[in-house]
């Protein structure tokens, strides 16, 4: 309209207008990144080049401004395209923010060509070790679950190392692409297109200025960075990570049925109440997720947590995520037959949610009994339970 002020556009909405053109990429190729169980080149390019690798980066390093709240609202976009694509691009985001946690001249090394270095991280080997050596560490073993590692350029790496008084402690160590290999050991049901494969490190060096202490960021202390998106506990965001692709698939499978519906009427045929009925339900549960993940990220987004928040936002993360995969179930069932044919995508997000749900920061009963300690404590001390 002639004369209207339009606000200006800022960096959050130009974010998320980013990602959705990446989640236009990532659904055509969603069908066939899950059967060659790989992203293409371009997807992740474009996950890049809409900024999920630099998000949370330091502004020091040529990071931008993007908080919590926008970077699940991102996830989720390109997660209603392909939930492998959101889980990545999720991971390339929250890998970042753990570099955080290095030396200043560790997070120098990691960005020395800019902000979109890709980061992959894992904590899951049996057989990682770490030794002092000159000026650092020798570290050696096998990590699992490394997302994404295919394409990335460095690995966060944790081993458990002799802290003080000999007792063992978690150490994270920043590899460079060239000082490990891959061996492709991810073939699974659903989430398949992750490249979730394993990093082999032999005897390799790693100065002291490339490693950090898992305790920090667990408590979100000792960062190099003084912006609060840096400093908040993990458990007060660390759900975010990989609840919002469920979220983002559970959209895309209630767009599917909505399509499904909309294609029965428009053909003069009454789609069946059950239908309908498991179309409402799903979307309320949908819609209720959603905002119980929004309350997570925007507390993380307003302040640095307390603990009463750090365990809601656990709880929510996993409670929503349970919301989600039971939506999706919904809807799968209610679609029949036509949503279990392999060319059907609902199967894909059908078996994407329910595994993306298997993972362990996502698991309901871990948060559940973080949640109710603080008040059982303060009732074995004699205070009074929280509000």
């Amino acid at each position: 309209m002639t004369g209207m002020l339009l606000a200006p556009r800022t960096t959050s909405d130009t974010f998320v207008s980013a990602a959705r053109a990446a989640a236009e990429q990532a659904a055509r190729d969603a069908a066939r990144a899950d059967r060659e169980r790989r992203l293409s080149a371009d997807v992740v390019a474009a996950l890049v080049e809409a900024g999920f690798s630099r998000a949370l980066v330091p502004a020091r390093h040529g990071g931008t401004a993007i908080g919590f709240t926008t970077l699940t609202e991102a996830v989720a976009a390109v997660g209603e395209g392909c939930a492998s694509a959101a889980w990545t691009g999720s991971l390339l985001a929250y890998t970042a923010r753990f570099a955080a946690y290095l030396p200043a001249e560790g997070q120098a090394e990691i960005w020395a060509d800019g902000p979109d270095s890709r980061l992959v991280s894992s904590l899951v080997s049996s057989t990682a070790g770490a030794v002092p050596a000159d000026g650092g560490w020798r570290l050696s073993g096998t990590w699992t679950y490394a997302s994404g590692v295919e394409f990335s350029d460095w690995a966060l790496l944790m081993a458990m190392v002799p802290g003080a008084d000999e007792r063992q402690e978690a150490r994270f160590f920043a590899v460079p692409r060239a000082a490990y290999r891959i061996e492709e050991t991810w073939d699974t049901v659903g989430m398949r297109a992750t490249g979730s494969h394993t990093v082999v490190v032999d005897e390799v060096s790693v100065p002291a200025h490339r490693t950090f202490l898992m305790d920090d960021m667990f408590t979100g202390r000792g960062a190099v960075s003084d912006e609060l998106r840096h400093s908040q506990p993990l458990f007060a965001v660390n759900g975010l990570t990989f609840a919002a692709p469920v979220l983002g698939a559970a959209r895309g499978a209630l767009k599917l049925s909505e399509r499904a519906l909309a294609d029965k009427a428009a053909r003069g045929a009454e789609p069946a109440e059950s239908q309908r009925i498991a179309h409402a339900r799903a979307a309320g549960e949908i819609d209720a997720a959603g905002l119980l993940l929004a309350r997570a990220a925007l507390s993380a987004d307003r302040e640095r947590v307390t603990e009463d928040v750090l365990v809601r936002n656990r709880r929510d993360c996993a409670l929503a995520t349970q919301l989600l995969v039971g939506a999706v179930d919904t809807l799968f069932r209610a679609a029949g037959t036509r949503g279990q044919s392999a060319s059907d995508p609902l199967q894909r997000i059908w078996r994407d949610a329910n595994s993306a749900a298997s993972h362990m920061v996502l698991q309901f009963e871990p948060a559940a009994l973080a949640y109710t300690r603080g008040p059982l404590d303060a009732a074995r001390a004699g205070k009074s339970p929280r509000s």
